[in-house]
């Protein structure tokens, strides 16, 4: 099955009913997206996925800057 939305001009999409029913998702829920080979997976975060973002959160910040932006514009 293939759901599909629509991306909004703030990159905001509306998470199909098919996918939210699957992965169990409620509102405020903690969505994960685990990027590999260029394919996305899109899961319901749990308790250590989200642990384990805000550990690392503070190291994030290391490539944040507008020159970070320029010379990385392109990929």
């Amino acid at each position: 099955m293939t759901s599909v939305s629509r991306v909004t001009s703030k990159f905001q999409a509306t998470i199909p009913l098919p996918v939210r029913t699957t992965l169990g998702i409620k509102q405020g829920d903690v969505l994960a997206f685990e990027i590999e080979n260029g394919l996305v997976r899109l899961t319901r975060a749990n308790p250590r996925d989200i642990a384990f973002a805000q550990a690392v959160e503070g190291t994030l910040c290391e490539w944040d800057s507008t020159a970070d932006d320029e010379a990385y514009r392109g990929l």
